[in-house]
């Protein structure tokens, strides 16, 4: 481990941020480093437009049914989420502790002409900032960072009474092992060698604690498989592998 790892505080991961730095370039190229994240989208993005519809009363078929809603996409990296959040009318910030991720997302959004908060912020900076949202998207993000309940904490702090927080990652389980690194990484070649270690794969309990202990209530649990006949993924019970979480901070009575 370099020194600079070393050094790292709070949520912030160094090498982590150094590797998908390094893989920048790459984030709006569908055959790239990020294919599968292009492949894992149209899930992400149905889930998230349908929870947030049936949670806050909008029309679904709404080309501005995110309208007058305050998104944070946390660890956005090129923009994936964030830009159609933005198509959808939502205001959003997207945060990412890389300063190259935020260079490629802002490029990425002039040529798109939207409007979107792109900040290379922590999400601890963020919430000591005191910035709140009506819905915080934290996707792929957990297996990457330092500190997992300090990083749930300050996520979860966001989440305005009433708000959603969306938590997508993997699961720490020997069949996460050998389909998400070893067939995604090393057979399929899918991902970079690397991207993911299975130390720091989540279950789903460790981050339902924190996000419980923070005041927000877990109010949809779902797995996401893929389905090599079709090449698609879909959500689905199992929850061995990919998972998604979905929790609300109820408003007081």
């Amino acid at each position: 481990m370099t020194d600079k790892a070393q050094q790292s505080t709070g949520t912030i991961d160094s090498e982590e941020v150094a590797r998908f730095s390094a893989m920048a370039e790459q984030w709006w190229d569908p055959t790239g480093d990020f294919k599968p994240l292009h492949k894992f989208n149209p899930v992400r993005l149905a889930y998230i437009k349908q929870e947030v519809c049936r949670h806050f009363g909008r029309d679904p078929k709404a080309a501005d049914a995110f309208k007058g809603l305050r998104f944070l996409d946390i660890g956005c990296g090129g923009g994936l989420l964030s830009e159609p959040m933005a198509r959808l009318g939502a205001e959003v910030v997207g945060a990412d502790p890389s300063e190259t991720n935020i260079k490629i997302a802002k490029l990425h959004m002039e040529s798109s002409g939207l409007e979107i908060d792109y900040r290379a912020e922590t999400a601890e900076s963020l919430a000591a900032a005191g910035e709140t949202f009506d819905v915080v998207l934290n996707m792929e993000v957990v297996e990457h960072v330092a500190d997992v309940p300090l990083f749930m904490e300050a996520t979860s702090q966001m989440v305005r009474p009433g708000g959603l927080m969306f938590i997508a990652t993997i699961n720490r389980t020997l069949k996460a092992y050998a389909l998400a690194i070893v067939g995604a990484e090393y057979v399929l070649r899918w991902l970079p060698k690397g991207t993911h270690s299975y130390e720091k794969l989540v279950k789903p309990a460790e981050l339902e604690e924190p996000v419980k202990a923070a005041g927000l209530k877990i109010i949809d649990r779902s797995g996401v498989s893929y389905n090599p006949l079709t090449d698609t993924w879909g959500q689905s019970r199992d929850m061995d592998v990919n998972y998604m979480l979905l929790a609300e901070r109820v408003t007081s009575s």
